[in-house]
């Protein structure tokens, strides 16, 4: 038996037909409009043409920062209000004061100040446990008479330790150990308040080390503590002031890179003062390392290229807690993630947590994306960039911006072309490109932002290691490199706890003597695995 023809409901046919023509003299009359006044829309184009031709700048670069000018532009932050005419004149040529008529510092842009100020405020809401070890110390100045030169990437949430350690007694001079990681607002509203930094987003590698030294070198007034993120300011103090390297309290190191150097130092039997490694604390190793990078690898990634992850094959080099922390954010994501490791522990630990290890020669024709991890150098090499198919991403997210060769890339055959603030596409001979990433230089900071909470617990290592080196009494720490003690690192734990409504069980005396612990800690002994 057939269906009978389905029969339209009463008055619809008619509605659907003066529906119809409404639609047809709608887009009668658009493309009337349209095609009206093409010499006014022409115009117009060729007035934004006109309007974007910016003279070129000439300020202050190193020669082996590009081949093409577009390579050599600086791009100041996402959030700063910085116009382009004070992209034009190097900040240190310019002449700039604070309001109470100081001059001791150099920023991109003072009046930045109040910008900074908020960015910082809203840092201190999510570092609850600095601001909380800020109050219960400041009465105390444990700091009182310590002279800090740091390094250190300058953000919203290392202000909060600086200005934390100027509460607690110190004088401070920084500078920033990353080129592309200093937010210009947030540097601006330091030297406001009195903090001699030295630092821009954009730097040459010229202007670098003349922050680093401007910190250093000042008429009567000399550093007694480092706290240094990389080890480039105990190297130059080391090597250009060692005078006053000899004098130096203590120093306190946050990277892999900078640990690293300092054992180097120490074997060589040339480190002259004690040195705190804070890099290996487990409060730095699990939370700054791992659960940070976690998080920020993906935020820099896709501000830099927008790309889907899921179904990307990826390698990473490195399976470390950086490296973890980076596998773990790719594979929720979708992506097939390869890895890279000299370390059989770590190795294994990638195979059972489910990725296949390979040698980086295996996989680099095939991935789309390559990210280094490893703390070494020429990880990646002119060899497999050049296997690398068309737009590959290539980035770094470790300290240094030694792991990728990217030196071998400043060559005449290879262009390089600047298409956004630290996005470069190096174009090769027969058209393939490669998507590098803040030349090398480490991805999240340079690129994008990493976690407040996360960086509050590295701060408040930091600023706890500080204060046990300046106050320990003679002997205690020899010319060494020491790791934080046991107790000030479940200290730091402790005072993190409270934002997650976290309750302690506490060990009953009987249960206390039965494991052979003190009830209030240190929990585990320094050889334990976490």
């Amino acid at each position: 038996m057939s269906m009978p023809d389905a029969m339209p409901l009463p008055g619809v046919g008619e509605e659907l037909k003066q529906a119809k023509e409404i639609e047809d003299a709608e887009k009668y009359s658009f493309m009337a409009t349209v095609t009206k006044a093409p010499k006014k829309q022409i115009q117009f184009a060729d007035d934004m043409q006109e309007f974007t031709k910016f003279p070129t700048k000439t300020g202050r670069r190193s020669l082996s920062r590009s081949i093409s000018q577009s390579s050599t532009d600086s791009y100041s932050s996402a959030a700063s209000y910085t116009d382009s005419s004070d992209d034009e004149v190097s900040p240190r040529e310019k002449q700039q004061t604070n309001s109470k008529g100081s001059s001791n510092f150099c920023v991109k842009n003072i009046k930045q100040a109040e910008f900074g100020r908020r960015e910082i405020e809203i840092a201190e809401q999510d570092m609850s446990a600095l601001i909380s070890l800020r109050k219960r110390a400041q009465g105390e100045k444990p700091l009182a008479g310590a002279k800090i030169v740091g390094c250190t990437h300058i953000t919203a949430q290392t202000a909060v330790l600086i200005e934390t350690l100027c509460a607690l007694g110190a004088q401070c001079r920084w500078s920033a150990c990353n080129i592309y990681s200093t937010q210009n607002e947030v540097a601006a509203a330091l030297a406001e308040a009195g903090v001699a930094v030295f630092a821009w987003k954009g730097e040459s590698e010229d202007d670098f080390w003349w922050c680093i030294d401007r910190c250093v070198n000042m008429d009567g007034w000399q550093a007694n503590m480092i706290l240094d993120d990389g080890g480039d300011l105990t190297h130059w103090v080391y090597k250009k002031y060692p005078n006053v390297f000899k004098k130096i309290r203590g120093i306190v190191e946050e990277s892999v890179t900078g640990v690293h150097r300092l054992y180097q130092l120490s074997k060589a039997g040339k480190l002259c003062v004690p040195a705190m490694n804070v890099n290996d604390s487990v409060t730095k190793q699990k939370f700054d390392n791992l659960y940070c990078c976690r998080e920020s690898i993906l935020d820099g990634l896709k501000r830099t290229t927008d790309m889907m992850f899921g179904g990307k094959q990826v390698v990473v080099c490195g399976y470390g807690e950086v490296g973890k922390g980076c596998c773990a954010a790719l594979k929720a994501l979708g992506a097939i993630v390869y890895i890279t490791e000299i370390d059989p522990i770590c190795a294994l630990q990638a195979c059972m947590d489910g990725f296949r290890v390979v040698k980086l020669n295996e996989v680099i024709r095939q991935v789309d994306v390559v990210i280094t991890c490893t703390g070494n150098k020429n990880v990646v090499t002119r060899e497999h960039l050049d296997r690398m198919k068309n737009s590959c991403i290539v980035c770094n997210m470790g300290h240094s911006n030694t792991e990728i060769d990217v030196t071998s890339l400043r060559t005449p055959e290879l262009t390089w072309e600047r298409v956004r603030s630290q996005v470069d596409h190096v174009i090769w001979p027969d058209g393939k490109r490669v998507v590098l990433l803040a030349e090398g230089r480490l991805l999240n900071l340079s690129c994008s932002t990493v976690p407040t909470f996360v960086l509050s617990i590295t701060a408040t290592t930091q600023a706890l290691a500080l204060i046990e080196l300046y106050n320990a009494p003679e002997g205690r720490y020899k010319q060494d490199v020491y790791l934080l003690p046991k107790k000030m690192d479940e200290y730091v734990a402790s005072l993190h706890l409270p934002s997650f409504d976290a309750h302690l069980t506490e060990l009953t005396d009987d249960q206390a003597k039965y494991l052979g612990l003190n009830k209030n800690g240190p929990f585990k002994p320094n050889y334990y695995r976490y």
